[in-house]
């Protein structure tokens, strides 16, 4: 090439019909994924991200375009693809919905890296400067003991919290999730010295760690995890921190013990479901094995640490009714679970769950790519088994509306501060549920047909 520095432009896409988590500063989360790619990108360019999260995207100029995207926001991510195409500029598009339709994605774009970057980026950039640049780049899994931490100096400065990530891939294939096929079924682990190294590097005092299970379900992993902990512990890093786990979490006493004295004021763990049918629906295994009648345990020893529970619950699982959702809604308002994440099943492509609905003919969009921006887990954009989709808006509405109203949250707060003994946890399921009222209140659940 004949510029001395070329032009690397990375791009977040936001979905422009549904706002979601991007209404509220403090549920908005870093493109983790670019700050990455920035990483693995030699010295000698020129890297800026421009972040739909805070401003829509205005065009500049650049020699090569990355993006990346989750199936909401992929259309808005051909959009702006086309913008540079026509200017002869070539785009490459990363992230789990082009792993999982490549072929759809070739149609907007010049280039698709499939899976983890890691292996595919330098081979992309070397093709890129010699004028080969290929249709498709893919590997194989990434070994993460010597994975480099993520640019976050290029990420926008109005993020409230710092995204760190100390380990990819989970074991448990449930139906809906698209982590396996996308990070693999086994977990691979970070190095903690240097997660930790990272973590002191950041200038947030507040962390999400984005891992799918930060525990993990194995020695290695638990071990990994309390590793992390006594490092930021030793080096007295004062972050105050959530992430997501499972209920395997109350098996490990002592790591909960470790995770509160390290900063932990929040744990997300997939509740899914209060009945075993509906877990058996979405093959959630660890739910089944420790029980729902354990849940109350559960919670009740995550809060004796000092730690907040946000429960993670789904609309739309095939043994669902209306008369079972609005149990699920009853149970919700009765638990001590401090902030509840209701979403409406969504069939994502790369799941198994998406090939079987896809198969019965149970898809209601049809309109693709642009019927991607409702699988937004608030639209119904399939046909529920035991009720219509109509119903099924419906009671997730009504359930949005009885979740998210200030007299519930009011309540939940001071239940929180007083099952806690923690006005800190306390003020972070407070803030949480703000960011679930503005996303659930945003606009109805609709169905598409």
């Amino acid at each position: 090439m004949n510029k001395t520095q070329p032009r690397l432009l990375l791009i977040n896409p936001a979905n422009s019909y549904r706002k979601g988590y991007l209404l509220r500063r403090e549920s908005k989360q870093a493109p983790l994924g670019l700050g990455i790619v920035a990483s693995l990108t030699p010295p000698g360019w020129n890297i800026k991200i421009l972040d739909e999260n805070f401003r829509e995207f205005r065009y500049r100029d650049a020699d090569l375009v990355g993006i990346t995207a989750v199936t909401a926001s992929v259309n808005r991510a051909y959009e702006i693809a086309a913008l540079y195409r026509e200017k002869g500029i070539p785009v490459v598009l990363g992230g789990i919905h082009a792993s999982s339709m490549p072929e759809e994605a070739l149609r907007y774009v010049d280039s698709v890296v499939i899976g983890e970057a890691e292996g595919s980026w330098p081979k992309l950039l070397e093709d890129f400067e010699n004028g080969r640049l290929r249709q498709i780049y893919t590997s194989g899994l990434s070994d993460l003991k010597n994975a480099l931490p993520a640019r976050h100096d290029l990420f926008h400065p109005g993020y409230y919290f710092a995204s760190i990530q100390t380990s990819r891939g989970c074991p448990m294939d449930c139906e809906f999730c698209s982590v396996p096929s996308f990070n693999g079924n086994k977990y691979r682990l970070r190095d903690p010295k240097s997660v930790v190294d990272e973590i002191a590097s950041v200038p947030h005092s507040l962390l999400y760690f984005v891992d799918d299970n930060l525990i993990g379900y194995n020695k290695n992993a638990e071990d990994h995890a309390a590793a992390i902990f006594e490092g930021m512990i030793r080096r007295n890093l004062k972050k105050e921190w959530f992430a997501q786990t499972s209920l395997n979490i109350i098996e490990k006493p002592e790591l909960l013990k470790l995770a509160r004295k390290s900063g932990c004021r929040m744990l997300l763990i997939g509740i899914e479901a209060e009945n075993d049918e509906a877990l058996k629906d979405s093959n959630k295994k660890v739910n089944l094995r420790l029980g729902v009648d354990n849940y109350k345990k559960a919670f009740r020893m995550i809060h004796r640490h000092g730690i907040a529970v946000l429960g993670a619950f789904i609309y739309g699982m095939d043994s669902d009714t209306p008369e079972a959702l609005e149990n699920r809604t009853r149970y919700i308002l009765s638990s001590s679970v401090d902030v509840t994440q209701a979403s409406v099943m969504t069939p994502l492509p790369g799941t198994r769950l998406f090939e079987k609905i896809k198969q019965e003919g149970r898809l209601l969009c049809r309109d693709f790519p642009k019927d991607w921006q409702h699988f937004h887990f608030s639209d119904v954009v399939f046909n529920p088994c035991r009720m219509t989709p109509k119903e099924l808006a419906e009671s997730t509405n009504r359930a949005y509306r009885e979740i998210c109203s200030m007299s519930t949250l009011r309540k939940k707060f001071i239940r929180t501060w007083w099952n806690t003994r923690s006005l800190r946890s306390a003020v972070w399921a407070w803030n949480s549920n703000l960011n679930y009222r503005s996303v659930g209140l945003e606009k109805p659940s609709e169905y598409r047909y």
